[in-house]
């Protein structure tokens, strides 16, 4: 199993009560760790408002990041789960990710999806178009990025974007263009872009839930003729880790009364993503059920660390008696 690490950029609340001026030398220590460390990527999420609820917290902007993190790391790969099509034009975003690709030495990772946070939609005056059109649009951006890195030119007429030539040079340094990573679990249409053009995919990280996706994804793969084997499957996980149960519980209480004072009975509602999740417990507990998600053909957990800013005693844990164990 490869691992990758979440940077707290503020949009899950992470960066609360860091003064704006520290917010940047606390998200490049993380990112230090992780390149000294057995983490093979970096993350952020692509987001301008935070979760659950919109505040005036912090939340700092994902390809502003990419560029800023190429030159003050060397090894790890850079990603973001996951960048949402529409917020960019597909042809100048495959123009921003192949110069930030030639900044890093050729370390990004593009993770795409069709987007879903509808409050920021529309308060960035991008409406907040039906399924259909939110896919519609990841299935001609992907396309037009695939071209653009192989070609150095993209040339679509399609039903939402049409390019003519668009010149992407330099291409990135990566021999076969940026890796794609297609996020979402979406049955009929996600999954099948992913079967279709994904060298990753990331969706429901619970047990039964990735067997269910896993299956859906080889389906569409018969169909379309290409290789399930060859796609690598990721899901996001929240980790909270300690040494004992009653530990586990303490931290769990903490963040949920962080969650509370900022989001109220949304704050509450969101302690679903953590409480009986995957990588929520002591090591032991963790190594067993990301063990067993492994057999499952999990080969990517990308970690998300709700304290990451404040304290590095869980991602210190993590990488000293669970990695181990899976890596």
């Amino acid at each position: 199993m490869r691992f990758g690490l979440f940077i707290p950029q503020g949009w899950r609340l992470d960066l609360a009560d860091i003064p704006p001026e520290r917010q940047w030398e606390t998200m490049t220590s993380v990112a230090a760790r992780a390149d000294v460390g057995p983490w093979e990527s970096v993350w952020v999420y692509d987001h301008f408002h935070t979760v659950p609820v919109p505040t005036t917290e912090a939340t700092h902007e994902a390809w502003t990041l990419m560029a800023a993190l190429a030159p003050v790391t060397s090894r790890v790969r850079l990603g973001q789960m996951c960048t949402a099509i529409s917020y960019r034009n597909p042809a100048y975003l495959a123009k921003v990710a192949a110069t930030v690709d030639v900044i890093s030495g050729g370390r990004v990772e593009m993770g795409i999806g069709a987007g879903w946070y509808e409050q920021e939609w529309r308060a960035y005056g991008y409406g907040f178009p039906p399924a259909r059109e939110r896919l519609g649009r990841l299935r001609e951006g992907v396309q037009i990025m695939r071209q653009a890195w192989a070609e150095g030119a993209a040339t679509l007429d399609g039903e939402y974007y049409q390019v003519n030539e668009a010149r992407v040079y330099p291409k990135p340094l990566q021999a076969n263009g940026i890796p794609l990573w297609i996020a979402g679990g979406g049955e009929k249409v996600t999954l099948r872009i992913a079967a279709r053009y994904a060298q990753y995919t990331n969706f429901d990280g619970t047990l039964d839930g990735f067997r269910g996706k896993s299956q859906i994804l080889r389906d569409h793969c018969a169909d379309v003729g290409t290789d399930y084997d060859a796609i690598v499957r990721s899901a996001n996980y929240n980790v909270v880790i300690a040494e004992t149960e009653a530990q586990v519980e303490t931290k769990l209480q903490q963040i949920e009364d962080k969650l509370v004072h900022f989001a109220g009975d949304a704050g509450r509602a969101s302690m679903g993503a953590y409480r009986g999740m995957p990588a929520v417990g002591t090591p032991e507990q963790i190594v067993a059920n990301l063990s067993a998600l492994r057999d499952a053909g999990m080969g990517y957990a990308i970690c998300y660390f709700p304290d990451a800013a404040y304290d590095p005693a869980s991602i210190e844990l993590f990488e000293r008696e669970v990695v181990p164990q899976l890596a």
